[in-house]
């Protein structure tokens, strides 16, 4: 433990030293900003796919063409405007189940195969 001896230090010392002034307006201007450029980017169209989807992706050798994302962004879009939270999107022969608030999938089967799926709250034909 260090002991300070304040007979040392002088008037003139403390005085040159100031905390630096931090302004709540100055918090609150960058968490706007922080909070702008989240909504601008949750705004956003792009998709995205998650660790588990693209793998189911990569396992089934299931593709998707430019054409065919597009489509599941407009199916997303759709499920969005109708207040759906977790929907079935089938595009073509590949079925996409997708979280819509995060527009993210979260799996990927193969729709001519299996048949089943839960935990969805709506489907989207496109």
């Amino acid at each position: 433990m260090a002991i300070i001896n304040n007979n040392l230090i002088g008037n003139g010392l403390i005085q040159n030293i100031r905390k630096p002034e931090v302004s709540k307006n100055n918090y609150q201007s960058q968490e706007k900003n922080f909070k702008d450029i989240l909504e601008a980017k949750k705004e956003e169209n792009e998709i995205m796919f998650s660790k588990h989807a693209s793998a189911r992706l990569n396992d089934r050798n299931l593709k998707l063409s430019n054409s065919q994302i597009r489509r599941v962004e407009e199916g997303i879009r759709k499920a969005s405007e109708k207040g759906i939270k977790d929907s079935l999107v089938l595009v073509d022969n590949i079925a996409l189940v997708v979280n819509i608030k995060n527009k993210t999938v979260v799996t990927a089967i193969d729709n001519s195969k299996d048949k089943v799926y839960t935990n969805i709250d709506g489907a989207i034909v496109v």
